[in-house]
């Protein structure tokens, strides 16, 4: 699982919880929400890295998603 650490050592979310908030304007977040998404977007990255690989490349596009 990739996390990014930040200088306090803190682990730090792919997402950013204001503009999950801000997209589902209106609704309510539960606590397991940002998780379950962080989950997917690092799924969503690791597939594309490997997609990217495979095809001879060092740069993620938009096509390996």
């Amino acid at each position: 699982m990739i996390k990014i650490i930040n200088l306090q050592g803190d682990m730090m979310s792919l997402v950013v919880r204001s503009k999950v908030k801000a997209t589902i304007k209106g609704m309510r977040a539960s606590g397991d929400l940002y998780d379950a998404l962080d989950k997917k977007v690092e799924e969503i990255l690791k597939k594309a890295s490997v997609r990217a690989k495979s095809n001879g490349r060092a740069t993620v596009r938009a096509q390996d998603l």
